[in-house]
């Protein structure tokens, strides 16, 4: 397997804060907007983003998390059972600006899944979406919002995002087979 960085801490850290800024701006402040993390790498991420929107705007947004397995066109094409993750969406979220956050965007399955899920819990007034990195080969007409960084890559490769709450480390790296 070959492995290549492409993004260290540092530029994880710059692409939250303009993920951040850009939040604010679109939003035109960060008022009744509900931040909720797809499980595990969404999670954290969504945690920090809110860390740096509370210390720029001094508001502490609500963080969830949105667990899409069971939502998943794919559910029963896999021959692994499906492991469940917590969805845990801490306030109603009626009339709500929602942002979903994803470590990886690639087909854009999992995005539909997640706002199928969020329509089960009420009617937000918009549905965002922030990615750290978005690598293109979309099977659904799904687009973010919010983008740490475009990563083109060929279907053959994988995009790891490694964050220090699961990981140990903050970094980006792209994986291919060796050419034989």
């Amino acid at each position: 397997m070959k492995k290549k960085s492409i993004i260290d801490a540092k530029g994880i850290e710059r692409a939250f804060t303009r993920i951040a800024h850009e939040i604010i701006e679109k939003n035109k402040g960060i008022e009744d907007i509900i931040i909720l993390g797809i499980p595990t790498r969404g999670v954290h991420i969504a945690k920090r983003l809110r860390d740096i929107l509370k210390s720029i705007e001094n508001i502490n947004l609500p963080v969830g998390s949105l667990d899409a397995t069971l939502y998943r066109d794919d559910i029963g094409m896999k021959h692994d059972q499906p492991i469940l993750k917590e969805t845990d969406i801490p306030v109603p979220i009626d009339n709500k600006k929602v942002i979903i956050v994803d470590d990886v965007l690639f087909t854009g399955r999992t995005i539909r899944a997640a706002m199928n899920v969020i329509m089960d819990f009420g009617r937000p007034s918009s549905i965002h979406l922030a990615v750290l990195i978005d690598r293109g080969h979309r099977e659904l007409p799904i687009r973010p919002d919010y983008v740490g960084k475009n990563v083109p890559t060929s279907i053959q490769e994988t995009v790891k995002v490694h964050l220090k709450e699961t990981d140990g480390v903050d970094e980006v790296v792209v994986e291919a087979e060796n050419e034989a």
